[in-house]
Order: structure tokens, then sequence, then C-alpha cells
């Protein structure tokens, strides 16, 4: 027992050390100690050859890849954070456009108005993954791209950008979007679901990404244009567009102008030159809400337009720009509808602010602060008088896509030419290049660059109103494009959806679509009327 004890009894660090020298002093403990001590520096010399051997062998294998290497294979992951949060932001527009769109048409094509904005979405993101993203961004020639379709061979970023690819395909694929649903607003009333679902897959897949590769393409034949070997070498310009004013906004308004004029008005719209007046929007809260989400979105699409976070003056000064323009915008068009009928227009007003957007997103990044007032100002003044026009030649665009888009699309691209400071050259992934800035003609630059966006513009613009003009009648002929009498007049929510927006709530006969009162009309209601109210 007193042994057992003794063993399990801890010694302290005075008595270890008595212990060893005790043991030390007898020749098989030394002989023991010699033996353990070899193997453990065998041990050691062990594992240091190993990791010889296998430094000596991974580092011959990263030599032999070294060549692979690429400096586009390196991901910037600010900018790219950047560019996704910025995409996120302009996908988030949608929401804006869906709120406008419905706020503006009459309550008996809420839903019809919901459905295509949510369809369009989906079927342009497919479109944009199989093909609209190659003929847009990848190269080819100057008028169209033909590698990456459906992204596969795609590199990790694009381009020189030092962005992951598909964070850029998903910034982009949030533009082609936008373009899209401006088209639709033109045309909402009349158009036939499937008819829609038609026009949209030329737009989203051919009309946008094709057109759009000439100026936003890395060889497009407008990009390129001026320089040696392309296009017009003798203006030494290029056409310039930010932001999109001609890519994104010109383009949609072009397609919604040729819908409008095939579709033909909706039923009982009188033109003020027939005695009529515009039909009234059914829910200004919506409307003017969905135009203030659309600001907000509007400060991923042009700040993040720079797809770099490291150019800090250059995202600084678009955002500021970008609400300027967007001031000025709103407080003209407001002061102008004043002029027209003596009241303070709200509707007016929304499609001000958002033309001052529209016009500010191909300058953004070469304006000063007061050259965006100054031009944003402008285009709320066009906005009015461009609705007037079209009021005049007997076009109905429900909500004023077309003016908003297409005239202030135009008068934004051709203001870069007038208003561009001189100060600012190209952004880039690290700082901003500064060494070739842009001067228009206001800041002594000369004519150089108005030349270049004029150019731009007008082919642009033309080619898309031509190409949309053949699409539309093409889908007009299929019998698609137009709903039919009854089914307009029943109302599309009913006839295309078969369910109304509102359906808890007491809408009047006046207010109500033709189908709605005859299965379920308000007991003690008055009688429904056949005839469509401009509020409904």
């Amino acid at each position: 027992m007193s042994d057992i004890a003794r063993v399990q009894k801890k010694l302290s660090l005075s008595e270890k050390f008595s212990r060893l020298r005790l043991r030390l002093q007898k020749p098989e403990w030394r002989r023991y100690g010699a033996v353990l001590l070899a193997g453990k520096g065998i041990g050691v010399a062990l594992v240091f050859v190993a990791i010889g051997l296998i430094s000596v062998f991974m580092g011959g294998h990263a030599s032999a890849a070294d060549p692979d290497l690429k400096g586009n294979d390196i991901v910037n992951p600010i900018n790219t954070v950047w560019t996704l949060i910025a995409a996120f932001l302009v996908f988030g527009m949608q929401v804006g456009f869906t709120m406008l769109e419905a706020g503006f048409c009459r309550s008996r094509e809420t839903v019809n108005v919901l459905m295509e904005c949510v369809v369009d979405t989906c079927l342009c993101g497919i479109l944009f993954y199989a093909i609209g993203f190659a003929f847009m961004f990848s190269h080819g020639n100057g008028l169209i791209g033909y590698h990456w379709f459906f992204l596969q061979g795609a590199p990790a970023t694009y381009e020189g950008t030092g962005i992951a690819f598909l964070a850029v395909w998903l910034f982009q694929f949030a533009f082609a979007d936008t373009c899209s649903t401006i088209t639709s607003g033109a045309m909402i009333g009349r158009t036939g679901f499937v008819g829609d679902l038609l026009y949209s897959l030329g737009v989203s897949g051919f009309i946008y990404p094709i057109i759009g590769h000439w100026a936003w393409g890395p060889d497009g034949w407008l990009a390129l244009m001026g320089s040696e070997g392309h296009f017009w070498p003798g203006l030494g310009m290029g056409f310039h567009d930010f932001a999109g004013s001609t890519v994104v906004h010109t383009i949609g308004g072009m397609v919604a102008l040729a819908g409008s004029i095939v579709l033909g008005p909706r039923l009982g719209r009188t033109f003020k030159r027939d005695g009529g007046a515009p039909m009234l929007p059914h829910d200004l809260t919506i409307a003017v809400s969905g135009g203030l989400i659309l600001w907000f979105g509007w400060y991923g699409f042009n700040p993040g337009s720079t797809l770099s976070a490291m150019d800090f003056q250059g995202i600084g000064r678009v955002a500021a720009n970008t609400t300027l323009a967007a001031c000025a915008g709103g407080l003209a068009a407001m002061f102008v509808a004043y002029m027209y009928s003596k009241k303070w227009d709200a509707g007016f007003t929304t499609n001000g602010f958002l033309a001052g957007l529209v016009a500010i997103t191909c300058p953004c990044y070469w304006v000063t602060p007061t050259g965006s007032i100054l031009l944003g100002g402008i285009a709320g003044v066009v906005v009015v008088l461009g609705v007037e026009l079209l009021e005049y030649l007997r076009i109905d665009d429900p909500i004023g896509a077309v003016p908003v888009h297409g005239m202030c699309g135009i008068w934004g691209t051709l203001s870069l030419g007038l208003f561009a400071s001189g100060q600012f050259g190209a952004t880039g992934p690290i700082s901003p290049d500064n060494s070739a800035p842009l001067k228009g003609l206001f800041y002594g630059g000369g004519t150089q660059l108005l030349t270049a966006q004029v150019v731009g513009s007008a082919c642009i613009t033309l080619a898309t109103f031509a190409v949309a003009m053949v699409l539309m009648l093409a889908v007009n002929a299929t019998g698609t494009l137009r709903v039919s009498q009854e089914g307009e007049m029943y109302g599309l929510d009913l006839h295309e959806h078969g369910i109304s927006a509102y359906p808890e709530y007491v809408i009047t006969a006046l207010g109500s679509p033709s189908g709605l009162g005859a299965t379920n009309h308000p007991v003690g209601s008055p009688i429904k009327s056949t005839v469509p109210a401009h509020g409904d």
C-alpha cells in the first residue's frame, strides 16, 4: 500500500529534477535517454525532408501553371461588391416601374400591368442569359457580338474591369429589364398578353442587345467611331453614353412609340383636338410613389455604371448630378404644365423629375452640378411639350413613356456635347483617367463631341424605330397584339387574367369593367354603364 501511495503521489518540480539526476547516474537509464533523443531527432529530420519534397513538387507545379494566369482572372472584390449593390438597386426599379404604370392606368387593367411587368422580367432574364449578353457585350464585330452564349466560355472577370463576370451580367440584365419595361408602359390598356410576350421576346432578345452593342460592345462601331480603322476616323471622337440615355431609354422609348402607333388609342380615348382629354390615372398615390422608387433606383443606375467603387470622386459627382437634374426637371415640368392647365399637376411633376433622370443618365460623369441643373430643367420642359405633341398627333401613351424616355433620352445624349466641362475623362478600376477629358460646345470644346453625339443618337433612334415598327406589325399580323373590342370593354384584368386588382373594393358602375358588373354588381349601386369612364 505504501508503494502504491508513493507512485500515486504527485511529485514537485524539484523532486522530478532529483529523480532525473539519480537515474542519469545509472548506465541503463543513460542508454534509454540516448535512444529516445535519437528517435526524436530522426523524426524531426524526416518531417523537414517531407516539407522540402512537397515544396519542390508544388513549386514546380505552380511554376508550370504560371503562364496560364491572366490579369483578367484576378477579381477586384470591392468593385465587384459595388457592382452587385448597384445591380440590386437597378433591379429594384422594377418595383417603381410597376407602381408607376399601375397608378397611371385604369383600375380595370391593373392586374394586366402587374403581370406584364413580372413576366417581362422573367423572360428578359432567360433571354439575357441565353443570347442577350452575348449579342451585346461579347467580342464580335461592330454590329453584333457572338461569344459567351448561355454564358459558356466566359472569363473570370469581364474585360479589364476586374469585376466578376456574373456580377457584370447581373448588372446588365437589370438594365435590359428596364428597357423592356419602358416599352410596356405606352401600350397598357389594349395589349393582349400573348402579344406582349411576343414583342418582349423581340425587344429583350434582339433589338436591345444588338443595337446596344453598337455603343456599349467592346468593338461596337459607334463606340470606336473616330478612331483609326473604324467609322469616320477623321472625326476623332467616339459616341459616349455613360449610363444609357440612348442605349436604354431612347431604345425603350422608340419601341414604345412604334407599339403605340401600331396599336392605336384605347377605346373611348378622345384627344384634345377632337374636344376630349386624356384618360385620368386611377391611383396617383401609387404612381407618384413608384416614381420616387425609380429615383432611388437611379442611384444604382448612374453611379453604378462607373463599375468602380475606387473612383471616389466620380461616384460622388455622378450621384450629385443625378439628384440635381431630377430636382430641376420636376420643378420645370410643374411650372410649364401650370401654364397649360392653371393647375399644379402631380403627374407632370413626377414625369418631370423622371425626365431629368433620363437626361442626366448619359452625361452624368462629365458635367458639373450647374450643368446638371440646366440640362435637367430643359428635360422638364421637353417632357411637357412632348406629351402635348403626342396628344396633337393622336398617339395614346398612357404614362408618357415616349416623352420621358424617348425624347428626353435624345436630349440627354445631345446635352453631353454642350455641357461636358472638359475636366473629366474616364472612370477606372483603381482611379479615374482624366488624361483625355470630354469638352462640350459651351466650354470651348467646339462641335466635335456634339457631332459624335448627334450621329450616335440619330443612328440608334432611327434604327430602333424602324426595326420596332417591323416587329410590332409582325406581332399585330398574328392577331395577338391588341385584344378584341369585347375584351377591352370587359376589362383586361377579367378578360386576360380572371380577377380584378381590387376585388374587395366597392367599385361604382362607372368605374367598373363591363364584365365585373355582370356577375358581382354591388347591391344598391347605380346601374352599370357600358361606356368606359376616363378614370376607369
